[in-house]
Order: structure tokens, then C-alpha cells, then sequence
């Protein structure tokens, strides 16, 4: 027979063991700092990795659990639900996110440009430029990616229609290649390592090229920061100290990249981001090399670039007052020791 008074005590009880529970569970989330990174192979992300690997997070003290996400959209999804305090993703998620209401800030600007690369498969010659992708299947990450954004703003920038093309989330690396392959893509956007690989087996083409400067600024209009570290405006506010190491232990890390070479960097990673080939990897790191910043700092002309480019097609951000002095901040690469 149902008995209140058992089911109240019951109810009691549960209250204590969760509370309980969440208590080292905070405690437990007060040690550890989880950073979602959005495919720590990708070359583009290199610096989380890097900064494992050299020993930076913990001469800060810091304990940080590096998170695997390939797509950077799931990682910010992540992130706002609070299983991660920060991901290392394209630092126009920060704007987009406003958009939507949410604020969050890129922390440490890692590059000043994208980095990815638009293939097209060799099996399609037609596709000569981004006004050719109607009808196509384009691979990208994940959808509310950046890749997908990148991708969405080349088309309707040579005068197509969001619903000309089809956007296809294939993910990065061998899922990529696969898509690639059984011509379940024609095109899409990707990074190093992936582009070297089907560059080297004939199988793609490059269309756009967004590794470096100048490539970035004839396909976008201007510099365009991509990969950062970016949090939640009110956790980077609550753990300031926090913060501050991570900052040191980043910035330190780009420095390093800004004064070894691509043989030495390459060194410091897992062989498995190889992907068998030491050589070809070493080589796309030395080509795009120069994406990185020297010190983490936001390039001054980059915001403006990456609201035109994000306005031209996304509703999130259409006719919207975006402040972009609340997507980044500069406090705590200012002060990295």
C-alpha cells in the first residue's frame, strides 16, 4: 500500500544524496578545467594539443582535460549546457551566439585565418567557382558550423541561394575523404591534414584556398581571426585567475609555434595526427604556418570582417545589434606572463 509518509522521506532522502552528490561533482569541476576542442588533429586547433604536449597547463598549475569534438558546433553546444567551461573553435561562433542572446567571448585568438580550404572532387571539372555549387552536395563538418557559415557565404557571395545548394556534414579527416570518394560530396570545405591527402592522391582540387593571409583576404574581404579559445562571458568573469593561466600557458604555446619550425612543432604532436605521413604533414604545417598569431591578441581590422561576412547570409545576426567589444577580450593575453 502507497504510504505519503514513506514516499516524503524517500523524497528527503533523494534531496540529501543529490545535493550531496552535486557538491563533489562542483568541487571535483573546480579542479578540473574541460575544453572541448573542435578536432584536435586539424592543424587549425593545433595549439590545445601543443600546449598539452610542451607542459604548459601544468607549469600554470592547471589540470585540463582536452575534449575531442569534430564539429565545433556540437562543442559550443557543449559548452552552454555547462559540461565544458571552454572550447577551442572559430571565434565566429562568439558572434553568432550573441545573436541568439548568448554571450560568449574569445579568450585567446589563436589565427587570423581560416585555415580551410574549399576542394572539389576530381570527378567535377563543371565546378570552376562557388557560383557552380548549385545543385551540389558540400561537404562541411557539421550544420551551425564554421565551415558551413564559410560555405553559406561563398555561394550566396556569387549569387546563389541558401536553398541552391545542399550543405552535408561529413565530419573531417577520413569521414571527409570517404564522402569525397563515394561522391557524396562534390566539394567542401576542410583543413590540414585532410587537404594534403587529396591533394596528394589527385582525388580534389583546390577552389579557394584560405590558408594563408592573403588567400583569406581575396575570398573574405579582410583578415578573419578563426581559431580561439573561447568561454562563457560569466565563467571567464567568475575564474579570472583561472582564466589568466590559461591565457599564459596559450600564449607561451603560439610563441613557440612563432619560433620553432614545422619540423620541430610537428615533433611535439601525436604521430597518429601523421596519419602515416610525417612528411606531408610537416610540409602543410610549414605552408600555413603563418595563421597563427604571435601573442593571442585579437587582429584590430578581424571582428568587423567576421560580422560582414556572417551578415550577408545568417539570420542570427540579420538586422541585429551585435557589440563586438563583448565577443572578445584582450585583458588576459595583455597580461600573460
Amino acid at each position: 500500500m502507497f504510504s505519503p509518509r514513506v514516499s516524503i522521506y524517500s523524497a528527503a532522502l533523494s534531496l540529501v544524496v543529490a545535493t550531496g552528490t552535486l557538491g563533489v561533482t562542483a568541487a571535483h569541476a573546480a579542479d578540473k578545467i574541460s575544453i572541448m576542442v573542435g578536432g584536435y588533429e586539424k592543424q587549425i586547433y593545433l595549439p590545445a594539443k601543443l600546449a598539452e604536449s610542451l607542459g604548459y597547463f601544468k607549469d600554470e598549475g592547471l589540470n585540463i582535460e582536452l575534449l575531442n569534438e569534430p564539429a565545433g558546433v556540437d562543442a559550443e553546444n557543449e559548452m552552454l549546457a555547462g559540461a565544458v567551461q571552454g572550447v577551442v573553435g572559430f571565434y565566429d561562433h562568439c558572434i553568432d551566439l550573441q545573436g541568439k542572446g548568448k554571450f560568449v567571448e574569445s579568450v585567446v585568438q589563436f589565427s587570423q585565418a581560416p585555415g580551410e580550404v574549399e576542394l572539389v572532387s576530381a570527378k567535377h571539372p563543371e565546378i570552376k567557382s562557388p557560383a557552380d555549387f548549385k545543385g551540389k552536395n558540400l561537404g562541411v563538418t557539421g550544420l551551425g558550423s564554421s565551415t558551413n557559415f564559410l560555405t553559406q557565404y561563398l555561394a550566396v557571395k556569387n549569387g546563389l541561394k541558401l536553398g541552391d545548394f545542399t550543405s552535408v556534414p561529413v565530419g573531417a579527416g577520413q569521414t571527409f575523404i570517404a564522402a569525397m570518394q563515394q561522391d557524396a560530396i562534390q566539394a567542401g570545405m576542410t583543413t590540414e591534414p585532410t587537404v594534403s591527402r587529396l591533394l596528394k592522391t589527385g582525388e580534389a582540387k583546390v577552389l579557394i584556398d584560405m590558408r594563408t593571409m592573403d588567400g583569406t583576404r581575396a575570398a573574405l574581404g579582410g583578415t578573419y581571426p578563426a581559431a580561439s579559445l573561447y568561454m562563457q562571458e560569466s565563467w571567464v568573469k567568475d575564474h579570472k585567475e583561472e582564466t589568466q593561466k590559461l591565457a599564459n600557458a596559450f600564449v607561451k604555446t603560439l610563441h613557440f609555434i612563432n619560433t620553432h619550425s614545422a619540423a620541430e612543432i610537428a615533433d611535439k604532436m601525436p604521430k597518429d595526427f601523421y596519419v602515416g605521413d610525417k612528411e606531408g604533414y610537416v610540409k602543410a604545417l610549414e605552408n600555413g604556418k603563418a595563421m597563427f598569431t604571435a601573442d593571442g591578441v585579437m587582429p584590430e581590422d578581424g571582428p568587423k570582417t567576421v560580422l560582414a561576412v556572417l551578415s550577408e547570409f545568417s539570420k542570427n545576426v540579420q538586422g541585429k545589434s551585435i557589440d563586438l567589444s563583448k565577443t572578445y577580450t584582450t585583458e588576459f593575453v595583455n597580461n600573460a606572463k
